[in-house]
């Protein structure tokens, strides 16, 4: 474990891997690290684990191992940056879409409405867009589209229209003066569950989150050997949904589709019949956990 992130579902993360002692591997989201850890723990001396994380903090978590190989990147260039790195194929792709409790837990980086904070939520400090010029510039249609859309939200255009209307009397700079705005928006007896989802429909605006899985995704069939482990954790609906239509078809919206020659075409085969999740001991011990999905395929 680690002060920086405690993992989630880590053994069985680790079990869908089928870790190989001379395999190839890919930590797409390394965070802390504590996923990464137990990969190297099974690794023989042949065995190399690529690891990725677009979020400089990352870098002081990296392990002084020969073994791994770490890149601050998007994983949404996985293939390219293995391709630069001569490796064609891997045994086991690895991604835990989780924001980490690190960036729950330093104000600055505005993730959380727990704290008066800047409006940031960027994973990428050396991003050009954060949360404040989403609330400062988006028309009202398109706050009301993520709102809806990535946030879930049931009075989402009353939420957009009030903070239009705030805005032209005064900037929202801070996540404090977010939560002002929008404090009259929220159902009684809601407001943790309120502010969770507008804060994760920015924070996914924000990190582009959607598009860089489907990428992620797409590319992980033909970066897998054939027999390879695709393993996810989620951590809500429209990433687990994404996720699991991928699996089932190859594709975003869940369709299998037909080759040339009319035989049904799927890159994966699925390892568990049932959904995986945390037990009540892990999400008593840590309760990020709490709405966290593993799903495991196999490359065929």
């Amino acid at each position: 474990m680690t002060t920086y992130h405690q993992p989630v579902l880590l053994n069985e993360a680790i079990e869908g891997l089928d870790i190989q002692a001379s395999g190839t591997y890919v930590d797409a989201t390394f965070g802390g690290g504590g996923h990464s850890r137990e990969i190297l723990k099974r690794l023989g001396k042949k065995g190399r684990l690529y690891a990725f994380d677009q979020d400089e903090d990352a870098v002081a978590q990296v392990p002084d191992d020969k073994r791994i190989l770490f890149t601050r990147g998007n994983f949404r260039f996985l293939e390219n940056y293995l391709r630069f790195y001569g490796v064609k194929e891997v045994n086991g792709i690895l991604a835990d879409l989780g924001v980490s409790s690190h960036h729950f837990d330093v104000p600055e980086r505005g993730f959380s409405y727990r704290y008066d904070a800047p409006l940031d939520m960027r994973m990428n400090l050396n991003g050009t867009l954060n949360a404040a010029n989403i609330i400062a510039a988006y028309p009202g249609p398109d706050l009301e589209r993520i709102l809806t859309i990535y946030g879930e939200l049931h009075n989402s255009r009353k939420a957009a229209a009030s903070i239009i209307q705030a805005r032209k009397l005064k900037s929202i700079d801070t996540t404090g003066d977010l939560v002002a705005v929008i404090q009259h928006c929220i159902p009684a007896r809601q407001t943790n569950q309120y502010l969770s989802k507008v804060f994760q429909a920015l924070r996914i605006e924000v990190n582009h989150e959607m598009d860089n899985l489907a990428d992620l995704l797409q590319q992980s069939s033909s970066l897998l050997f054939s027999g390879g482990r695709l393993v996810v954790i989620s951590y809500h609906s429209l990433e687990d949904r994404l996720v699991k239509n991928y699996l089932k078809s190859g594709n975003s919206k869940g369709i299998i589709e037909k080759d040339i020659f009319g035989n049904y075409t799927v890159p994966f085969k699925t390892i568990h019949h049932k959904l995986v999740v945390p037990s009540d001991k892990e999400i008593e011990n840590n309760s990020r956990a709490r709405s966290a999905k593993l799903r495991v395929a196999e490359k065929n």
